[in-house]
């Protein structure tokens, strides 16, 4: 049965004899020698720009019954970190270490070889690996020719050369196969940089939409994986619901209608519906009030309302794709018996977006292959390819419910992330348990690699690796306390914080330090910065003895 390991084959993969074994087993080997040793599958799925609170099993009235189900019959976090932004997320994430360390204190460059990631881990443990869908960890440069480079973008001129740096793409990181993009913004409908492999490759049909073609990849690598006797390990990272929104018509049905009462309700009853499901508690959870430059919805002329109704619905069609995709995946998971021992994550890189872009260049089409134009401003119909704009800042607090801020940002809106665990075979918590303990993206690796019973190199192909920043959740997933991180750090573009135990401090981009004690004050409501001065100092000093760690210059 795929997933069972026996003793032989695994001292094959390891390229180890019996003898060699017999004379002083590694770790891995001792675990593999167990009678009844079965190293999990494990399947990563992440959502892009999805707010903590869109999916129903986090207080979303967007349809995800089969995220729901997981939900139920799993686990999910309420003190899940990530680093706030699509790559430094994507980088802490393959590679268990914080982005600055790894190349990618910044956005569009390189994953650097000082880390291994997860699949590089993994397939040197025997797995198979597969990715399908959004890379965004290789240097995306511009051509020099700014024309040329939007050409380029609107698939009206090949430049004859890759995407970016082919060693740094997934197949030469880890990944035995990968269908996706490599870039990070795309046409919804014809994407830009879409490879398989190493070889460009261009959407197939009128009917091609990315986030279904990443779940047929996904579901195909799956029927592929039953033939194997080696555990796998699947990445399937949607580009989804980050803007332009784009989406199928008759998924934006469904929801024409929800959202015609406005942000500040939508906030509200999603606020209300989590404090049913005792995600969290009014007594240190208050809400606070939209963010928008004190914009209203009753303030908005009718047509305006109706075009940001409009959008609100586009986003939330994009989630139910995501989550339709999800149940075509557990579907086959089921059908070929790998189900039960198949850990599932579902995370998302960073919180709702507030951007709303204006117009065309560096990643952003200005005409369809076939010559549309691509609208950005106005009031007009969003959702199909012509249409290029995001959800904007007052429904991204809606989104990202009960907190403050979004996207870019390390207020809790910003970084906090709705992370699902799901293990039938494996999980020692009761179903549909709620986990309190806090983590970061940087545990997704080092649990995987204990789950599978691997370790973690000093060398990895000739490149001295730097240590690992994150811990294995697996004490959390056997329903143990687990000694968490002393502190967690995070900046990006100016935004940083420093969380210590339950107190942490946060600021804005050139704006001053902001103290909260999350204990009693999830939501970052009220600054004690002035009253705990010797506390603010300390914690400000350890932020920039870890910046100076990790390369940042000046305080």
């Amino acid at each position: 049965m795929h997933g069972q390991v026996t003793r032989r084959t695994f001292l094959r993969w390891a390229g180890r004899s019996v003898a060699t074994v017999a004379a002083g087993p590694t770790v891995l080997e001792r675990l593999a020698l167990a009678a009844d040793f079965s190293r999990p599958n494990i399947v990563l799925i992440m959502a892009d720009d999805m707010g903590f609170s869109d999916a129903g099993c986090f207080g979303g009235e967007i349809h995800t019954p089969n995220l729901d189900r997981l939900a139920a019959n799993g686990l999910r976090f309420t003190q899940f970190y990530n680093c706030a932004r699509c790559c430094p997320t994507r980088a802490s994430l393959m590679t268990g270490q914080y982005a600055h360390k790894v190349g990618l204190a910044l956005n569009g460059r390189d994953l650097t070889r000082n880390g291994i990631t997860i699949a590089e881990g993994l397939r040197r443990a025997g797995y198979t690996t597969a990715m399908a869908g959004k890379w965004h960890l290789s240097r995306t440069a511009p051509l020099d020719d700014g024309k040329l480079h939007q050409k380029w973008l609107d698939h009206q001129y090949d430049p004859g050369k890759p995407f970016a740096p082919l060693q740094t793409y997934p197949v030469n990181r880890g990944f035995d196969k990968h269908y996706g993009v490599i870039w990070g913004v795309i046409d919804h409908f014809d994407p830009f940089s879409l490879v398989d492999g190493i070889e460009p490759v261009e959407a197939v049909g009128e009917d091609y939409y990315f986030a279904d073609a990443v779940t047929e990849k996904a579901v195909g690598y799956v029927r592929d994986f039953e033939r194997s006797d080696r555990p796998f390990f699947l990445y399937v990272a949607h580009c989804a619901p980050h803007w332009p929104l784009h989406a199928r018509g008759e998924d934006i049905a469904k929801y024409k209608d929800a959202y015609k009462g406005g942000w500040e309700k939508l906030r509200r009853d999603r606020y209300r519906r989590m404090l049913e499901m005792g995600l969290f508690s009014e007594a240190n959870t208050p809400l606070p009030p939209i963010q928008d430059r004190g914009r209203k919805w009753d303030g908005l002329s009718e047509a305006e309302r109706a075009f940001q109704a409009a959008k609100m619905a586009v986003h939330a069609a994009m989630v139910d794709r995501i989550d339709q995709g999800i149940g075509k995946i557990v579907e086959t998971l089921k059908q070929t018996g790998q189900f039960d021992n198949t850990v599932i994550f579902f995370l998302s890189d960073n919180g709702a977006s507030p951007e709303v872009p204006q117009g065309p260049g560096y990643d952003r089409s200005s005409q369809t292959r076939d010559g549309r134009e691509i609208q950005y401003r106005g009031i007009f119909d969003p959702g199909s390819q012509t249409t290029y704009t995001g959800i904007g800042p007052a429904w991204a607090s809606a989104s990202n419910t009960p907190f403050r801020y979004w996207k870019k940002e390390s207020f809790e809106g910003g970084c906090h992330t709705p992370l699902v665990v799901h293990w039938p075979k494996g999980l020692g918590v009761e179903a549909g348990t709620v986990a309190e303990q806090a983590g970061h993206v940087i545990d997704i690796l080092p649990t995987c690699l204990e789950l599978a019973g691997a370790s973690y190199p000093r060398q990895y192909q000739g490149h001295e690796l730097t240590p690992l920043d994150g811990k294995s959740l697996a004490p959390v997933l056997s329903g143990k306390r687990r000694k968490g991180h002393a502190s967690l750090y995070f900046e990006h573009e100016g935004g940083r914080a420093v969380r210590m135990g339950d107190w942490k401090l946060v600021a804005l981009k050139g704006r001053p330090w902001r103290l909260y004690d999350l204990m009693e004050d999830r939501t970052e409501m009220n600054d004690l910065a002035a009253m705990h001065p010797d506390r603010v100092r300390a914690m400000s000093r350890e932020w920039d003895r870890w910046a100076k760690e990790v390369g940042l210059s000046g305080p």
